[in-house]
């Protein structure tokens, strides 16, 4: 309420164009746009497999978020979102995603880990970032918060759609609890999925109305292509198929262009993750920081 949220602040000098676009767009479902991207997948697993063998083990999944964590810290309109026709500048850069909780079995539960990130991170931050969660996600019998509260919820006959709606009117004007908002998954600047993971092909996922998820990223399974060498032969690659889709409303396509560019050259250039950024940039009036993995908070 009055430009403030427990996930972000209230900004108002932004483009008029890109300002008007909620008015004209209200729900995120009518703003969304989809692309797609290939990435390299030889070189991604041999640099894979060549930090293995270093004694540093990470996944598609962690080059991902690490690429949008650094990219998110050089063009921070990205990680914006809107409520109730307002602009809000994020007050953390964080991603969801689920996960099995018994990675061995593909028929066991999911659950839902949203994590919080330094901007200053590198690949290996992220990478213990995410192992945590996933860890003390699947650690808990019971299941996480938003199982926990699903089942509570849904315990009670006819209530459901009462409880929803009025989170959401609380939520649209800003006075939703923070507490209980920020366990969920759905507010988040990204939410990301592994189909590989499980044999499905790539996705353009929807992005949901509830919360403020501003973009989604599903990477698919391997596929090849044809392709002319410098030689002029035809020969065949193997690609990582990336589907996104993406609030068009956030910001212009301007920055949009720019951020996507930075994530792709990032993915073709892993080892630039390895170290920690020259400088980050914050959005306006709004800076965070998150202690390291191990460190006190």
């Amino acid at each position: 309420m009055f430009g403030h949220r427990f996930d972000g602040k209230r900004i108002k000098d932004i483009d008029p164009i890109v300002q008007i676009t909620p008015y004209l767009m209200p729900m995120r479902c009518d703003a969304q746009v989809f692309l797609e991207h290939k990435l390299d997948y030889e070189m991604l697993s041999r640099y894979i497999v060549r930090k293995t063998q270093e004694g540093q083990k990470v996944t598609f999944m962690n080059l991902l978020a690490a690429a949008y964590v650094r990219a998110v810290g050089q063009h921070p309109e990205v990680n914006r979102f809107i409520f109730n026709k307002q602009y809000f500048c994020r007050n953390n850069c964080s991603v969801s995603y689920t996960v099995l909780k018994d990675p061995q079995d593909p028929e066991s539960a999911e659950t839902t880990v949203r994590i919080k990130f330094d901007l200053t991170d590198t690949l290996f931050d992220v990478r213990d970032r995410m192992n945590d969660a996933v860890d003390r996600a699947r650690a808990t019998e019971d299941g996480d918060f938003v199982i926990r509260l699903a089942r509570g919820v849904l315990k009670i006959p006819g209530i459901t759609t009462l409880i929803v709606a009025l989170v959401r009117l609380l939520d649209r004007y800003g006075i939703a609890p923070g507490a209980l908002m920020g366990e969920l998954p759905f507010y988040s600047g990204l939410f990301m999925t592994n189909n590989a993971s499980i044999g499905l092909h790539h996705v353009w996922h929807h992005i949901y109305n509830f919360g403020n998820v501003s973009l989604f990223m599903a990477i698919g399974s391997v596929l090849k292509e044809s392709f002319t060498d410098r030689e002029g032969k035809t020969r065949m690659r193997r690609y990582l198929p990336i589907g996104i889709t993406a609030d068009e409303r956030v910001c212009s396509g301007a920055h949009y262009g720019m951020f996507f560019n930075d994530v792709m050259h990032l993915l073709d250039h892993p080892e630039v993750l390895e170290t920690p950024p020259e400088s980050v940039k914050f959005d306006q009036g709004v800076e965070y920081h998150v202690p390291k993995v191990g460190q006190s908070r």
